[in-house]
């Protein structure tokens, strides 16, 4: 019974730890001849960035052609730029919050009908090396699991304030927003009735002028 238990419980850690780490993305890109494809993540500061890129040659056997990659942060900065690949990685840590993009296009003379390439990218706590890990503190079985799960939950916890400050951000904005629509709207409102004011004071002059009144 005791051994059904601690089996039961390193399932749901491991359950548990395959839901919170889900910050791995593998994809197929599939480049023309011509012409940029990109792809982007949102992602926080602070955070470390890992992936590998290949080009396929499998659909493409009698043409090899190379890219050229280029990953920029939310505000334009370059952060990796490598041409003339076939295969590469590129590692960073986030300094800014936001959208980062990482390109390619092909960029040799060979480029027939365009190839396929493999991208592997890792956030976070998808890019610790959990066998390292465990050799360097000298755990395994239930206890790595409990670590990989402390990770995530660290990583959730560190998301949510985050996602707490941004939610802040916002609604200052949105407040700031409303402000100036309320005074705006007093200021045409104050307009509205200054015009009205002086069409009446015109009309009574026309009128005594003509003598109606």
């Amino acid at each position: 019974m005791a051994a059904l238990a601690l089996a039961a419980v390193v399932v749901s850690l491991l359950v548990v730890a395959a839901l919170l780490m889900g910050g791995a993305d593998a994809v197929w890109i599939d480049l023309p001849p011509t012409g940029t494809k990109c792809v982007s993540e949102e992602i926080q500061p602070n955070v470390v960035v890992l992936a590998d890129y290949a080009l396929m040659y499998e659909s493409h056997p009698a043409a090899h052609p190379t890219v050229a990659v280029k990953v920029t942060s939310p505000y334009g900065n370059t952060v990796h730029h490598n041409e003339n690949a076939t295969m590469g990685q590129f590692a960073f840590t986030t300094s800014e919050a936001g959208n980062y993009l990482a390109c390619f296009w092909l960029d040799s003379l060979e480029k027939g009908s365009g190839t396929s390439l493999n991208l592997d990218w890792k956030i976070g706590i998808a890019t610790k090396d959990w066998d390292s890990v465990a050799k360097k503190e000298k755990i395994e079985g239930v206890e790595l699991e409990l670590k990989k799960l402390e990770a995530a939950v660290e990583s959730i916890h560190h998301n949510l304030l985050y996602l707490k400050t941004r939610e802040a951000e916002m609604r200052a904005v949105s407040e700031k927003t409303n402000a100036r629509v309320a005074w705006f709207s007093i200021l045409s409102l104050g307009v509205c009735i200054v015009v009205s004011v002086l069409q009446l004071w015109h009309l009574q002059g026309f009128f005594r002028k003509k003598k109606l009144i």
